[in-house]
Parts: C-alpha cells; structure tokens; sequence
C-alpha cells in the first residue's frame, strides 16, 4: 500500500490520506444516524406495530392520515410556539444579562457560575422541582402571585397556562447557556471602535445598536440555530410536567412522535411523524441561513 501511493501524484495522495482518516468518523456517523435515518424513512411506509416480526407496505397512507389529523396541525402549531416563546427570550435574556455582568465587579465569576448552573443540572430533575412549584395550592409560583394580589394559577393543569409553563421552564434553564457565549463575544467587541462611535456623537444606546449588536451578530446567529434545533428536540420537560397535556395543548411533534410510538406502537406513523419534523427543521434552518445573510455581519 505504500508503494502504491508513494508513486501516486500528490494531488491523489493527499486525497487517499485525507479518506483514511475520515473514515474512522464516518463508521459511527453511517452506523448511528445515517443507517437510521433512511431505515426510519422505510418504516414509514410500513404498518409495523413495533412487536410483530411481519409488516405490510402501506405505501403513503401514514403520511395521508397525518394530513387528516387534526391534532397532527395542532402539534405542529404548538411546536412552533415553543420554539418561537423559548428561543426568542432566550436570546435577549442572555444578550440583558451578559451586558450586565460584562464587568470587571468582585465576585462576579460567582454571579456567572450561578446563572449558568441550570444548563448543566439534568433537564428532569429541574422539570421535578419546577413541578413543585407550580403546585396550585402549595406552590411557591401561586404564593409569589399573591402578594401582588393575583390569583392563583393551574399553571400545568390549564390549557391556558401549561404551555407559558414549560416555557419558563427551558427559558431559565437556557438563558445562562447564552449568556455565556455573549459574554465571549462582548469581550472580543474592539473597544478602539466604540470610542470611535461615540467620538462621533453616537450616545451608548446608539453604539451599543450600531456597533456592539452587529459585531457579536455571528454569535447570535449560531445561538439562534442552536437554540432553535434544542427546542424542536424537547422532551423531558413536556414528559415530567404536562405528558402533552392538558387536552394536547403541549403536545409538540416530538412528542406526538412519542406516543405513536412508544404508547399507540405505531411504528409507521411515528417514523412518518420523524420524517416530517426532520423536514421541518430543515426548512427551518435554511429559512435562517439565508436571512442571516441580510443581519449577520463576519
């Protein structure tokens, strides 16, 4: 083998090489998700139950029955609002607080660790505390809302208030995740290019808008995808505070997918249902790398 790509031209030679040593990364990559991915687009067209050995192929019709499913439109409109309610405040959230904390103040590493130790506690032993407080009648989130002289909430028992729920939920556990990586780009901001704004009668809100925003605009698009994907893939929070209710009203497509599959054992539809949230994300993520073009400056 050595002989044989020592008198190779250097161009295939480096080709040869460079394929050896991908292919140690592709192994798990095929095996793990590529292998996965198609074998869950072939059960799609199948009626597979998930315990029979045998199935039947049904051709589109698990893709036509969620067309006809209403609440297969009511996930997906749920989804959206998720997303839209967790990566929005998410994102201002962690651009407000690394402001603040952009400062050279004693003690402030403290303040850092402890907004950003809800990213790193697991997702269900947050989900079992927040539970607790959103307890109606014991719960620490009713007793706060009445000494401001509101009434209590059903918070995870309400169609109306479960979803803002989980919302807070993802929110407080992600915004620390944030602020972080806008406290990296914050600090990369030439300061030479701020005094310049202000030299030019540009006041801090000014700068801060004209200068500072779009100069950490790269990080904000990387948060915005990221926080986007992690939304689409929730779970945990769903499972341990609401299970997809009341009455569907958090049920995401994510965990449509769940039940179909793990409760109804409907392995078709719920490859067909994984189908269709991967080519939402696609969409999604397309839609934000070609309007990045217009707001994300490198």
């Amino acid at each position: 083998m050595e002989i044989n790509i020592k008198f190779m031209n250097s161009k295939k030679r480096e080709a040869i090489i460079a394929v050896l040593f991908i292919i140690p990364a592709l192994i798990p990559l095929v095996v793990f998700w590529i292998w996965p991915m198609l074998y869950s687009f072939f059960v799609s067209f199948t009626n597979w139950d998930m315990m029979s050995p045998q199935y039947d192929m049904v051709g589109f019709k698990n893709y036509i029955d969620l067309l006809h499913n209403a609440d297969f439109y009511k996930a997906i409109f749920n989804t959206l609002y998720f997303m839209a309610g967790s990566v929005i405040p998410t994102i201002i959230g962690g651009l407000m607080l690394a402001v603040l904390l952009n400062k050279k103040i004693k003690g402030m590493g403290i303040y850092r660790t402890i907004l950003f130790s809800p990213w790193i506690t697991p997702t269900v032993a947050v989900s079992i505390v927040w539970s607790w407080i959103f307890q109606p009648r014991a719960g620490i989130a009713n007793w706060l809302l009445s000494l401001i002289h509101i009434a209590p909430l059903q918070w995870t028992q309400s169609e109306k208030y479960a979803m803002p729920a989980i919302l807070i939920v993802t929110v407080w556990k992600s915004v620390g995740w944030a602020m972080i990586f806008y406290l990296e780009a914050l600090q990369k901001v030439p300061k030479e290019l701020i005094e310049a704004a202000k030299i030019d009668g540009a006041n801090k809100i000014n700068a801060f808008m004209k200068v500072t925003l779009p100069m950490i605009s790269p990080t904000t698009f990387f948060l915005v995808i990221m926080t986007g994907i992690n939304s689409l893939q929730a779970y945990d929070q769903i499972q341990i505070l609401t299970q997809g209710g009341p009455a569907g009203s958090t049920r995401t497509i994510l965990y449509m997918y769940y039940q179909s599959a793990f409760q109804n054992f409907n392995a078709g539809e719920a490859a067909a249902i994984a189908t269709v949230l991967i080519l939402i994300t696609a969409i999604l993520s397309l839609i934000q790398f070609i309007a990045s073009k217009y707001w994300v400056h490198y």
